[in-house]
């Protein structure tokens, strides 16, 4: 990766002195859009700027996906929301090959600029593309490669871009484009649903949403430029699309989620009196599951800058208390009955996934984890009332 980082820091020297040598050359100027993946990094697909010298006839991808998994501290960096990505140029057709290997499509968007407007996008491209300016902090929702291309061109328009797009919304929000994008990866789209607070519920503008470049793609083949005249010219495929193509929009159905969470608590309602340790048995791996995870969105929010985790309500039903209900679990298998602690602390855990039920219906940016609601507060309930009311202990 580091060796690739060099090379590409090359060719961006190389790109921005050809635009320095021939400053009235005016370029044709393209977005170029990448179809989603199949590895995970891949999900929400990728997009770049490509520039061509009328004169050479040499295409240059400007692409904001670069980042050195070498750097060091890049993990922990990763970890707290201050990743640092870069802006690389390099020949379109270098940039193409790994597309073409993997079977991604990728599509041309040929921008109708005024020759000033592209000699001044390409000049400003070739400068920040130099290593000592390539640099940008990452944010997945809000500084990504594809809200780059975005500012990029609304630069290039003298800010005539985002008007167009700003007052618009398709009502999608962080949550559901994040979700239907990784949902071919189960595990990924677990921690974008777990994992984001209630802002990431709010609907976003045309404007917003363009962090996912499919979509800023869909966006640009609307706007106009300065003209009034279709800001796209024309659309040229490059590539064919060859793997699965993104999933579409479905609506999010809570009801298959209740189901589950009232037959698994009707489930440790009715096996507790003859079997309080089965109950605990598999109340353990539960409680590790939820405390583990209830740790890790408080991390998420009192730690570090990832902004759409801060403010997680599904920190009541993902409770880092239920890591202290572990020790009577393991009393409960034990065949001896924990401590009354242990029935106060059952109450707390399933008030506050009674809260977060709550909380639904009184917020003003109600959270959009309902789904999480009707599995857990159930279960939670259930495992209190067996061993609160019920005291369904070991005899």
């Amino acid at each position: 990766m580091l060796a690739r980082l060099v090379m590409a820091c090359l060719l961006s020297l190389l790109a921005a002195s050809a635009w320095a040598a021939t400053p009235g050359a005016p370029p044709r100027v393209a977005v170029m859009t990448m179809q989603p993946g199949e590895i995970f990094f891949e999900r929400f697909g990728h997009d770049a700027i490509v520039v061509v010298d009328p004169r050479s006839g040499q295409a240059t991808s400007y692409n904001f996906g670069f980042f050195n998994l070498d750097e060091p501290g890049f993990a922990g960096r990763f970890a707290l929301g201050d990743m640092q990505y870069y802006l690389v140029a390099l020949p379109l057709e270098q940039d193409l090959a790994y597309y073409r290997e993997v079977g991604r499509g990728v599509k041309l968007q040929w921008l109708d600029l005024t020759a000033a407007q592209a000699s001044a996008l390409a000049t400003a491209l070739a400068e920040r593309s130099r290593p000592e300016n390539a640099r940008y902090r990452y944010d997945y929702f809000t500084s990504n490669c594809s809200t780059q291309v975005r500012d990029a061109l609304d630069r290039a328009l003298g800010g005539a871009l985002k008007p167009q797009l700003v007052g618009r919304s398709r009502g999608n929000t962080l949550r559901s484009e994040a979700v239907r994008l990784a949902s071919p990866a189960w595990w990924m789209w677990l921690g974008f649903d777990i994992g984001l607070g209630p802002s990431a519920d709010v609907p976003m503008s045309r404007w917003e949403e363009a962090y996912v470049p499919m979509r800023l793609a869909d966006s640009l083949g609307e706007a106009r430029n300065a003209e009034g005249r279709p800001l796209v010219q024309s659309e040229q495929v490059l590539l064919p699309h060859r793997v699965a193509a993104e999933p579409p929009e479905q609506p999010r159905r809570w009801w298959p989620w209740l189901l589950g969470g009232l037959l698994a608590a009707a489930a440790v309602v009715a096996v507790a009196p003859r079997a309080p340790r089965l109950v605990a048995a598999l109340a353990l791996p539960f409680w590790l599951g939820c405390g583990l995870l209830g740790l890790v969105l408080a991390f998420l929010w009192g730690f570090t800058e990832h902004h759409a985790g801060w403010a997680n309500r599904n920190l009541l039903l993902f409770n880092p208390l239920c890591l202290l209900l572990m020790p009577a679990a393991i009393t409960l298998l034990r065949g001896r009955a924990p401590g009354a602690w242990f029935r106060a602390l059952l109450l707390i855990v399933a008030a506050a996934a009674l809260l977060a039920w709550m909380v639904l219906g009184l917020s003003a940016v109600p959270q959009a984890n309902h789904a999480w609601v009707a599995l857990l507060l159930p279960v939670h309930a259930a495992l209190a009332y067996v061993f609160v009311a019920r005291r369904s202990l070991p005899h």
